[in-house]
């Protein structure tokens, strides 16, 4: 099997990982406009040789977008080329724009999936050979994509160890927006808000585990949330506006010195785990 990766960072790198523990006969290939990146990516033996242009991938079994979500547009307008045979993966973090904008002559070749999984960090040395075990994956609109190309992309990710859903694009960035995206807005504007009152002493001096918890997403790649922001731009909105409606409840409430109906509303929230 023959294997292009497109984006050799934590998302590209640890799948080139993983996949060479459940696949023998494996040649993968690595492209990436980040030079450091490739020479990173070959030291480490994630990938076997890099392309020099994609139409080296035109007669690949799988293609892996682990790119930007505007780039993962870009790239698709440019891949036309490729064989009936050849599946196309995205890993983008939002559906809807990128499905709309796939060529219509390669649209039975693209699965169009979100592995929800990912960690701050990113470069090829941030590869995790686990990162994908156990975690979900998102299929979106596979109605409109090839049988080979489905089945190809269910094996490899079961094979993975993980767990596929279903999900319109649409439904998918709403959802996402509240679970993915809101945080990192969230932790981004916790990151902010406590740099601009405190010394960095005082910082090192007092940050526990709640507060590293919360900002660690903070280290996210701007490159990528830029572009994630951008795509799903109304729903993120539409998920600020509900998380600023519940914490000017909580400050309504400190104001009142209202104690009781500040446990009600914190246990209501305890509710949460018992869904995760």
């Amino acid at each position: 099997m023959q294997i292009g990766i497109i984006g050799l960072g934590l998302m590209g790198g640890s799948f080139a990982l993983a996949v060479r523990k459940i696949f023998d006969n494996l040649e993968i290939v690595g492209y990436d406009h980040n030079d450091q990146h490739i020479l990173e990516a070959l030291e480490l033996n994630l990938i076997d040789r890099a392309a020099e242009e994609l139409i080296e991938f035109k007669d690949f079994d799988l293609i892996i977008l682990a790119i930007p979500v505007d780039a993962i547009v870009k790239t698709l307008k440019e891949l036309t080329f490729v064989s009936q045979k050849t599946t196309i993966i995205d890993f983008g973090s939002t559906k809807k724009k990128i499905v709309d904008e796939i060529p219509p002559e390669i649209r039975e070749n693209v699965v169009p999936s979100h592995p929800m999984t990912g960690t701050e960090k990113f470069g090829p040395s941030a590869a995790i050979e686990t990162l994908y075990r156990g975690k979900v994956i998102v299929f979106c609109d596979i109605e409109r994509s090839g049988k080979h190309q489905v089945k190809l992309a269910r094996d490899i990710f079961s094979k993975l160890g993980m767990k596929i859903f279903y999900m319109d694009a649409k439904e998918h960035d709403l959802h996402a927006a509240y679970i993915s995206h809101m945080p990192h807005a969230i932790s981004y504007s916790l990151a902010n808000s406590v740099m601009a009152q405190e010394n960095p002493k005082a910082i090192i001096a007092l940050a526990g585990g709640g507060f590293r918890d919360m900002s660690r997403i903070a280290k996210s790649s701007p490159n990528m949330w830029v572009d994630i922001f951008r795509q799903n731009r109304e729903n993120i909105l539409k998920a600020i506006d509900s998380f600023k409606k519940e914490l000017d409840f909580c400050q309504e409430i400190l104001e009142q010195k209202d104690w009781d109906k500040l446990y009600k509303w914190m246990k209501e929230a305890n509710r949460l785990h018992d869904i995760l």
